[in-house]
């Protein structure tokens, strides 16, 4: 059963660096590990380094919930977006991570990262309201990381 209990979680920052290095490190599942280690912990890597089929099972550790989660890059547009899925909760949990790039008018990159819950236990909807909150915080901070690992 799907469900849209939850509005999608969005954060971004601007960033020097032009769009096609931001990409090539974004691309790398590897890389996302330092910027979001402050709520996914305990990266193991499969499948290719980069592209569609990259992928990392994690713990997450937000606001006290800790659950195992996979995380696999389902689509690219080289360049300009990624998306992952994202399922956890044994499977009841299923959501979609995007990172969009756009060119700054002066320079630089626009990095937005969108969060969308697709399906989720009863637990979860819930606590839709809290999650949201934790989510909104925990993935403002992991943009001012990123912004700080590409520098």
């Amino acid at each position: 059963m799907w469900y849209t209990m939850m509005k999608p979680v969005t954060a971004s920052i601007d960033v020097p660096q032009p769009r096609e290095s931001v990409y090539e490190f974004l691309d790398v599942m590897a890389n996302h590990e330092p910027f979001t280690d402050h709520m996914l912990v305990d990266w193991q890597y499969s499948g290719p380094p980069s592209g569609v089929g990259s992928r990392a099972r994690v713990k997450t550790k937000l606001g006290g919930i800790a659950d195992e989660a996979e995380i696999e890059v389902v689509e690219v547009e080289p360049g300009r977006m990624i998306r992952e899925r994202n399922i956890g909760a044994k499977g009841k949990r299923v959501a979609h991570g995007t990172y969009e790039l756009s060119d700054l008018p002066d320079g630089g990159t626009h990095i937005q990262f969108t969060w969308a819950l697709q399906q989720a236990p009863l637990a979860d909807r819930a606590l839709a309201p809290v999650l949201r909150g934790m989510l909104t915080r925990g993935n403002a901070k992991a943009m001012q990381r990123l912004a700080e690992q590409l520098s």
